[in-house]
This record gives C-alpha cells, structure tokens and sequence, in this order.
C-alpha cells in the first residue's frame, strides 16, 4: 500500500510539473529544454526532455510515452528518484548540457580529454585527475586537485576551454584559451 501511495504522489508531481514545463518548454532552445531525469537504484541516470514526452505511466512495466508514438519501458521497481532540471535562461546552456567527455587543448598545442560526470565530478588525462564542477553564469567550471580551475563555455555554436593556473580565480585573465569538443553529443 505504501509503495501505490508514493507512485500515485509522484505521478501527481510529474503531472504538475510537466504542464508547468511544457508551458515554457515552447519557447526554448532545443538543446536547453526542461527535462526529468530518472536516477536508478545502481547510479545510472536517464534524461528526457519534458517537450518530447506525452505521458508517464507508472502501472506494470512502467512506460514513457513520447509525442511521436515511441515508447519506453522502465522498472519503476530499479528507480531511486525522479530529479526535475529547470528551464535555462535563454541562450544560457544547462547542467546537462556540459556532461560528458570534452576534448580540449592544454595551451601548447596537445589535446586532452575531460570527463564531466553528472553527479559533480570531473577527471582528465593530464596531471591529477581529479576535480569537481558545477555551472555558473552558464558555464562549466571545473576545480581540480592539482589547483588549476577551468570552465568551458558556449561562445557561438562552439564551445571553449579557458585555463586558469593555480592561485587565480575565474574572474583573472586566463593562463590559455583553446577549443573544447564535445565527444558525446547528445539529445537533452
């Protein structure tokens, strides 16, 4: 009985918010539309872009039913929450917008790879590899380990990596500039 209540709450959540979202969604950008992300009990996470969704339903299997007919199967027994990413500012790139794995340039010529992982955590394949990140005015800033910080950011249709050595801040002018690619576009 317990398990019937939270899924008839949360239905009715989802169904707030997805009319609230939709109401707004028209007039964002594709790629920065509101969307639900489904956290699954093992840590994967599942996003879907709130314009594309017809309907959720939670009965057995549980579905996600989108605009254009296709349908979803997913375990409502495997999911550990439901997360509601808000609409950006217009023009302004969301969280999801930035994970993933970046290939950036180090400043001397040589690329390197950074990973953005959706709960917060960012590695690359030069130096330390450890760091954390979040989004702020639109970017991606990253604090690594080893006290170097840097952001990438939307400038166009492309995207930048801005390098800052340790002892600066994100607001000192930078140490390099160089482009960033994202390796594993997706949908958001």
């Amino acid at each position: 009985m317990r398990g019937l209540v939270k899924v008839v709450v949360t239905s009715g959540m989802l169904v707030l918010s997805f009319a609230a979202a939709s109401a707004n969604a028209a007039s964002s950008p594709a790629d920065d539309r509101a969307s639900v992300v489904v956290v699954f009990k093992d840590g994967h996470r599942q996003t879907f872009a709130v314009a594309e969704i017809a309907s959720i339903d939670f009965k057995a299997p549980s579905m996600v039913v989108y605009k254009d007919g296709h349908q979803e199967k997913i375990p409502a027994a495997d999911i550990s929450r439901i997360e509601f990413e808000p609409l950006a500012a217009a023009g302004t790139p969301s969280r999801g917008h930035f994970i993933g794995k970046w290939e950036v340039g180090d400043g001397h010529g040589t690329n390197f790879f950074i990973t953005l992982e959706a709960d917060g955590t960012a590695s690359k394949t030069t130096g330390p590899p450890h760091g954390t990140w979040t989004v702020v005015d639109g970017e991606a800033r990253i604090t690594w380990d080893d006290g170097w910080h840097d952001a990438i950011r939307k400038v166009g249709s492309k995207h930048e990596k801005v390098a800052f050595a340790p002892g600066k801040t994100f607001g000192d002018t930078p140490s390099n500039v160089t482009v960033a690619r994202n390796t594993e576009p997706r949908p958001i």
